[in-house]
């Protein structure tokens, strides 16, 4: 998720009770839900090392309390005070922890078993900006500054805004379920059709940014991908959406493929999609494009008539 969503996710565990805990705790909190994505400063070195380097080693598992403890050093040693490190370590490791879950609900995903597996792990529920969470996230924080000027105003007790911390948490899960099942159904709608006489090799729908019931579907057969809006509350026909044949150029490809560019693309792309076009430059060569279906990160490669490789590398 966006930084500005794991900020006010861990504001919201604070604000829930475990504030409790220690007087810096929203410090503590919203520090250590943006914590993992420290490996976004590879972006520095450009695409390639952003998507070998990114979402890596701070977003695993095993480096859950390191990157918590991380968090407490920075912490005490701003304060130059470690009063009460025990409890910051604990809130700490809840703030990373929500990071994780966060980001194993998007499209991007974690990889949460290095550095033993590589493997991605991604539910597909939401984009990498959600806007009904995060709106929901927003009101939760600005309802409580709104409320005490109110009561301000008539003499009340002001609020500590516990309450719409737990409401915009329990939103935020219930809110994920929902779209847990709506995005089985939507599987199972894909998968459940023939396609042009072809049943589907593989299926994928990914979120839409504005409504949670459509879904953007993909259909991979052995010929073609197709691609759909699913609105997985709605009748549902296989014969509409566009089609992407496959290309049939498997020197192109494999000339591509055998490239260092390409080869760490193929370990980030979880639902590839090959093209090859012809360039008039050079002549008689091609251009073989790896898309990822998630997102908009492309491998290219330029190719002469030889299928000898002249350039490759990274779009976003």
């Amino acid at each position: 998720m966006d930084p500005l969503t794991h900020t006010l996710t861990g504001l919201m565990m604070s604000r829930a009770g475990l504030a409790r805990l220690h007087e810096r705790a929203p410090v503590a909190l919203m520090l250590s839900a943006n914590a993992p994505d420290i490996d976004g400063l590879s972006l520095l070195g450009g695409i390639l090392p952003y998507i070998q380097y990114h979402r890596s080693l701070p977003h695993s598992i095993l480096f859950v309390p390191l990157v918590a403890a991380f968090t407490v050093v920075v912490i005490g040693a701003v304060r130059r005070s470690f009063e009460g490190w025990g409890r910051l370590y604990l809130l700490c490791l809840a703030g990373v922890a929500s990071h994780l879950l966060l980001d194993w609900t998007n499209t991007y995903g974690v990889r949460f078993l290095l550095p033993f597996s590589s493997a991605w792990f991604h539910l597909d529920l939401n984009g990498l900006l959600d806007p009904l969470i995060f709106a929901v996230l927003l009101i939760g924080w600005l309802m409580v500054y709104i409320l005490r000027m109110v009561n301000a105003e008539i003499g009340a007790k002001p609020g500590s805004g516990r309450g719409l911390a737990i409401f915009a948490l329990v939103f935020l899960l219930a809110f994920d379920y929902g779209k847990f099942l709506l995005h089985q159904r939507a599987i199972t709608i894909l998968n459940s059709r023939i396609y042009e006489g072809s049943a589907p090799s593989m299926v994928a729908a990914f979120p839409s940014a504005a409504n949670p019931v459509e879904w953007r579907g993909w259909v991979e057969t052995p010929a073609f991908f197709k691609q759909y809006t699913v609105d997985a509350m709605s009748d549902f026909d296989p014969s509409a959406g566009t089609t992407f044949y496959k290309p049939d150029a498997p020197a192109a490809i494999a000339s591509a493929r055998a490239t260092p560019v390409f080869q760490k693309f193929l370990d980030f792309d979880q639902y590839p999609r090959w093209s090859v076009t012809p360039v008039a430059e050079p002549e008689g060569g091609n251009r073989v494009e790896l898309h990822d279906l998630r997102l908009p990160f492309h491998a290219i490669a330029i190719e002469n008539r030889e299928n000898k490789v002249l350039k490759a590398g990274l779009e976003f």
